[in-house]
């Protein structure tokens, strides 16, 4: 396993930000190890729920996980709200880092991931191989 340490900027969109990390130093198999910082405006897809939730204000990121591979990602995410709320699910485009969002990547270089869509579930879903 190798790592990859990130700092997004104001204005970064999180999601966009990871995808692009992936492709730029061409990891065939990573996953986020763990996140935190704060967003203006977060978009969170709740189970079952087709279209993301807009969420804006103050974020803080709590807990921030998931797979990356060069099909994309799929990532999932806790925020508080500045009166400690709680929210969570489903990472979408347009996730907008308001003051840093710290990052760690993990690239597991022996694998290949990748997303294809398994017809049980309908969805774009992560396969594993060996590389």
């Amino acid at each position: 396993m190798q790592t990859l340490p990130l700092r997004l900027i104001p204005g970064d969109d999180l999601r966009a930000a990871l995808e692009d990390a992936v492709r730029a130093h061409a990891l065939p198999a990573a996953f986020v190890l763990q996140g935190i910082g704060s967003l203006s405006v977060a978009q969170l897809r709740y189970a079952g729920v087709d279209r993301p939730a807009e969420l804006r204000g103050d974020l803080e990121i709590l807990t921030l996980a998931g797979s990356l591979s060069a099909d994309g990602a799929h990532l999932h995410m806790s925020v508080s709200d500045r009166d400690g709320r709680v929210f969570g699910g489903h990472v979408a485009k347009g996730c907008i880092v308001r003051t840093t969002a710290e990052v760690l990547i993990a690239s597991l270089p022996g694998f290949r991931f990748s997303r294809e869509t398994d017809p049980r579930s309908g969805f774009p879903e992560l396969v594993v191989r060996p590389r």
